[in-house]
């Protein structure tokens, strides 16, 4: 059973979403083109917005990127896309946010890095800067702490005061602690500035399951800013997809997580945009939010036929992803239909039932015909060569029907 109980973090607006509190978990995706392409850029936007991200995160790494940024936000907006843009400073953030106002106050967020926000003597008053800009223009700040960039200094520190300990803690003991006391310290610095603590998201991310598990349970506990959770660095194709489900399905069940980002490294000509879908299927098969009908299929086995079920399941979900926004828009609710498409008579029928809607294909050995099930109760019995173009529109006749005006 989901818990229910979320963790009590504040609600923090950015631009037109809300997350925090009792708003629903956010899915966030980032862009991996160079920032100073505008065109390029604002395509990569659409595509991740399309796709259903509700947050997009842009590179501002050098004074071009700034200068870009407004005139990207400006023809997103154009086009009627009003997704939230943050702006992802290292290193010289200080810098860009004052030199260029422009691309400071197009920003719906800022993403500060603790640990390399400056060093040395200059950590503190290039922090500072930075804070002074939000709270000027009245932007939320993600405090995102990476243990790939923690700051050495505060690492240095308390591995000193660990080694001078009668029973030390691990290496990796040590490790977490420094990434929450970074974001935690950096986050109390902030409010001293004057941010209030409704405009602070806070992020600690690792790259090992049990690490980020461990690490956001005692974040949680010790604070109530808003958390965005993510496995960084979390790898390509199933691999990244089965480390960030594991890692922050943990943390989801247990009410720990404000927004998510599933960071997979993309395989060679895939989509950007997999890791939005990744995140969506993530909550709705948690069942946290609904995005887009859902399709229980079977895995095959000797009593299938062949490749046809499999084929059926993929054009039902491929036919979804196209008439996604014109079901959200034209039939509300219908994003949380259950679809299942069974390959032979062993789960097929009982599946079927407990399903929306479905369908039980006829396997190799039986009878070819194919009961369709609707809200369990067996609605016709599909016969003939074209079955699949049948249960597509009987697909979309439930929908209408259930789900139109």
């Amino acid at each position: 059973m989901i818990n229910n109980k979320r963790h009590h973090s504040l609600s923090v607006k950015i631009g037109n979403k809300l997350i925090g509190g009792n708003n629903p978990i956010i899915v966030q995706s980032m862009t991996d083109t160079d920032t100073a392409n505008i065109e390029a850029t604002f395509r990569q936007i659409v595509d991740l917005t399309e796709a259903g991200s509700e947050i997009v995160r842009i590179t501002v790494n050098d004074e071009d990127a700034a200068k870009a940024t407004p005139y990207i936000i400006e023809k997103l907006r154009g086009v009627g896309i009003t997704t939230p843009i943050v702006g992802d400073f290292h290193y010289n953030g200080h810098t860009l946010l004052t030199k260029y106002p422009d691309c400071a106050k197009s920003l719906d967020k800022y993403r500060i890095n603790p640990g390399n926000v400056g060093f040395g003597s200059k950590q503190d008053s290039q922090f500072q800067i930075m804070i002074e800009q939000a709270i000027k223009y009245d932007k939320p700040v993600r405090i995102g702490v990476n243990w790939g960039s923690l700051d050495q200094a505060l690492i240095t520190k308390l591995m000193d005061e660990n080694n001078k300990k009668t029973v030390p803690l691990s290496d990796k003991q040590v490790l977490r602690d420094a990434l929450i006391q970074s974001a935690l310290v950096s986050a109390k610095r902030a409010e001293e500035l004057g941010l209030a603590s409704d405009r602070i998201v806070l992020s600690c991310k690792v790259s090992q399951v049990q690490d980020l598990v461990v690490v956001y349970q005692d974040l949680a506990s010790k604070s109530n800013y808003a958390l965005h959770l993510g496995l960084t660095e979390a790898g390509m194709g199933s691999k990244g997809m089965i480390a960030s489900a594991a890692a922050m399905g943990i943390l989801l069940q247990q009410g720990i997580g404000d927004t998510i980002r599933t960071s997979l490294t993309p395989e060679p000509g895939t989509s950007r945009t997999k890791e939005v879908v990744a995140s969506m299927e993530l909550l709705q098969t948690m069942g946290i939010r609904n995005f887009m009908p859902m399709i229980t299929s079977c895995p095959g086995c000797g009593r299938t036929t062949s490749s046809y079920f499999r084929e059926l399941a993929q054009n039902i979900g491929d036919y979804i992803i196209k008439q996604r926004a014109i079901w959200k828009e034209k039939y509300p609710g219908a994003e949380g239909i259950n679809i299942a498409v069974m390959g032979c008579i062993v789960n097929g029928p009982g599946e079927s039932k407990h399903s929306d809607i479905g369908i039980s294909l006829p396997g190799s050995g039986e009878s070819p015909s194919a009961p369709v099930y609707i809200e369990g109760k067996k609605f016709v019995t599909l016969k003939g060569d074209d079955i699949g173009a049948q249960f597509m529109r009987i697909l979309e006749e439930y929908v209408a029907n259930k789900y139109g005006a």
